[in-house]
Formats: structure tokens, C-alpha cells, sequence
């Protein structure tokens, strides 16, 4: 573990040109994170570089100009894998994003292992991305689908995942950090659990990639999901993290070039891992900057990130509690950088209008977990989430914003 050291954030935000935005007329505070970060220099200029000086497909060119793609593009992956502490970057999967990585899995692995009467574990707080694949395989299939239940702090009771385990549950889903409510879920117990069973566990990582130290194999995850977007890389990539002796077991994603060895109308005989997952041209420019994301996270330090994420969420809910009723939605012991809150007599959707007025954005919704808002009797929040270029004042101008929204609104 990295030890915590204090941030000179002036100097973080300076990396951002769009911190420096104005929205209508004020200065942007950014709180939007949970959506998707924004983007340091370096990420955006390795984008322009790659178009200006080195821009061609990848994997297959003899010249200079492919060779040298081809060598930047592999050294993401071997990022990718340090990142998440995996053994190889064989088993490191380049993704459109968490979404596509849960999708490969369950069109693979699902279309594999999973039959008629199986079951599959996710919890009530998962985002669509992680609930709708599997009710299409469910369907598909015939499986079951259960659900975790949580307690109204927005944590996953334990006992009651325990009762669900059987010797039918083929796979466990889980967000590794919930989206809406900021939880961080005992992902490394609950994978140990579904291990005693022959369950294997995939994590959406979308979340905690980025606020937490991943360790796959400490953790024992079979598959790791995330997105470069959330961790300042940009829109559009992404990786999944799978166990090599799994991906090699499971059949092909997609169909087309670079999947394959050999060719003819009688067979085709696929590559091996992971080439086997990425078919077609991929998104190397995405892919080469993804790189410089992480090397931006890497040169901070993951735990110096977080140290500075957790106490801007306790100044916030600090903050935060003072504005009379106001009820934050998700008080678990274990959480990150996210507050989602709701008022008693206010829209979450005049909120962060009124807020965007002020150059201060939020995001408000169900945030893509509708089940999750049925089960706390909520149409939806308003949600602040934190990142490293976040300051105490922004949390300030924050407070002040709802302070006048409650007046204008009520």
C-alpha cells in the first residue's frame, strides 16, 4: 500500500482545461464524477498524438507506422493488468466499457454454463447494466435469477446472500461500490462464500476501479469489470479481467478478424487469449490514452486519491446534514466518495436545475438502478459525487447552491 501524503490539488486541477470552464458564468464545479470523470491533458493529447504521428491498424501492418501502434497499444494492456494485479495480460480483455464486459460474459460464459433451472446472484442495489444481461440469459436459458436483499443504510445483509447460495448457483454479479449509494460491498467474503458453493463471481468494478486498490487475485474474482471513463481515461473503453483458465474454457464474443488463426468456409480455429475476445478493429486511440489515465492515477497514487476522496465525503455529509430536510440516501459504515439525497418537499430535478444555474453539476435520476429506487420507496436522488481535483470550497459553493434552492423552491 501507498502511504497518504498530502495533495497539492491546485496543481491536479491544473492538469484539467476543462475545470477552467465557465457555465453560465460561473466557475464549473464538477460533481459528476460517479458519471464520468474529467480528463487531464495528457489523456487528451495522446489522442491528438496518435491521429498526428502515428495513426494505423493495428496487429497486422508490416511498416513502421502499424509496428509502432501495434507495440504502444499492447503496452496498455500490461497496464491494465499492474493496475488490477492480475497474473498475465493475457487476461486482460479491451472493452467498450463495463457494460460490454458484463455482456461478454454472460453471452459466453452464460451461453456455456448456464442452463435450465441454474441460478444467478446479483443484489438489489446493481445497476441495469448489471441486472438486464441476466434476465436476458434467464430467459434465454430458463435460469433463475435471485436477488441479495440490503438494509435501508443501503448495505447487503450477509445472512440472507449466505441462504441464497445453493448447489444451483452457477454465478454471483455484484458492484463492487454502488453507483446511487456510495456503498462499498464485502466483495472478497462474498466471493469466498460463492467459491465454497463452485459459484463463480464477477464484480462490476465500475465504481471501485476507481476509488479503491483492486487486487484480483487477492480478491479471487473469476471476472473484473470497469471502464477507462470513470477513471480519467476517455468514453468508450474499457477492460474486463477474467481468469485465464476460464477464458479459455468459455467460447468467442464476437466473430470477425483478429479472433481468429485460421480461416475456411468447412472451420475456423480461434486465436489465442485474449485476442480470441476482440474482434475487428479496435479503439486504439482510446486504448493509448487509457494508458496515460492510468499512468495519471499511478503517479498520484491510488491510496493518496482516496485519502483525499474520503475526507471530502465527510466534510460533504458534514456539510451536508446541516440544510433542514435533507435526508441522505445510502448511510453505510463502508463508503466512498458518493452522496445521494433527497428533500422532503423538493424534486430532485429542480434541484439540479437550479443548481446547473449556479455552474455546479449533479447528476439526478434513478442513476440507472430503478430497482434499487423502488426498493427505498424513491422516484430518484439528486447525487454529489467526489473525484481527486474536487475541493473544500466546491463543497462549500455546493451547500450554498442547495441552501438557495430550498429557498427559491419551497
Amino acid at each position: 500500500m501507498q502511504s497518504t501524503a498530502v495533495l497539492d490539488i491546485k496543481s491536479i486541477r491544473e492538469q484539467f482545461p476543462i475545470l477552467q470552464v465557465k457555465v453560465h458564468n460561473k466557475p464549473l464545479v464538477y460533481l459528476d464524477n460517479a458519471a464520468t470523470s474529467q480528463k487531464p491533458r495528457s489523456v487528451i493529447e495522446a489522442l491528438k498524438n496518435y491521429y498526428e504521428s502515428y495513426n494505423a491498424n493495428i496487429h497486422r501492418g508490416a511498416h513502421y507506422l502499424a509496428a509502432k501502434a501495434t507495440e504502444i497499444y499492447e503496452q496498455t494492456r500490461q497496464k491494465v493488468a499492474e493496475f488490477l494485479n492480475a497474473k498475465s495480460s493475457d487476461e486482460i480483455i479491451f472493452t467498450r466499457g463495463t457494460t460490454e464486459g458484463i455482456n461478454l460474459v454472460a453471452s459466453t460464459f452464460g451461453r456455456k454454463f448456464i442452463n435450465e433451472g441454474d441460478e444467478i446472484i446479483i443484489s438489489t442495489m446493481e445497476h441495469h447494466s448489471n441486472i438486464v444481461p441476466w434476465q436476458m440469459l434467464c430467459e434465454e436459458k430458463g435460469a433463475i435469477l435471485k436477488v441479495i436483499p440490503i438494509n435501508q443504510a443501503g448495505e447487503i445483509i450477509f445472512e440472507e446472500y449466505e441462504k441464497l447460495l445453493s448447489p444451483r448457483t452457477k454465478l454471483v454479479s455484484v458492484v463492487h461500490i454502488s453507483n446511487a449509494l456510495g456503498t462499498i460491498n464485502p466483495i472478497k467474503q462474498m466471493i469466498a462464500k460463492a467459491h465454497e458453493i463452485g459459484a463463480k463471481f464477477l464484480v462490476d468494478g465500475a465504481q471501485g476501479a476507481v476509488h479503491l486498490e483492486i487486487d484480483v487475485q487477492d480478491l479471487d474474482c473469476d471476472f473484473y469489470a470497469f471502464s477507462g471513463h470513470k477513471v480519467y481515461a476517455p468514453t468508450g473503453i474499457g477492460a474486463l479481467y477474467g481468469k485465464r483458465e476460464i477464458l479459455e474454457a468459455i467460447p468467442p464474443y464476437h466473430g470477425g478478424g483478429e479472433m481468429i488463426k485460421e480461416v475456411s468456409f468447412e472451420k475456423t480455429t480461434y486465436n489465442d487469449l485474449p485476442f480470441k475476445f476482440e474482434a475487428g478493429t479496435p479503439n486504439i486511440a482510446d486504448v493509448i490514452a487509457f494508458a496515460k489515465a492510468l499512468d495519471f492515477v499511478n503517479e498520484i497514487g491510488k491510496s493518496n486519491i482516496a485519502a483525499h476522496e474520503q475526507k471530502l465525503l465527510e466534510y460533504a455529509t458534514q456539510r451536508i446534514c446541516e440544510i433542514e430536510g435533507l435526508k441522505i440516501v445510502g448511510t453505510a459504515q463502508e463508503k466512498a466518495s458518493v452522496i445521494s439525497f433527497v428533500f422532503e418537499d423538493i424534486h430532485h430535478a429542480d434541484v439540479g436545475t437550479l443548481l446547473d444555474t449556479q455552474g455546479i453539476a449533479v447528476r439526478t435520476g434513478h442513476h440507472c438502478t430503478q430497482p434499487l429506487m423502488k426498493y427505498l420507496g424513491l422516484s430518484g436522488t439528486t447525487r454529489a459525487s467526489f473525484a481527486v481535483y474536487n475541493t473544500f470550497e466546491e463543497i462549500d459553493t455546493l451547500i450554498a447552491g442547495l441552501q438557495k434552492a430550498v429557498k427559491m423552491l419551497r
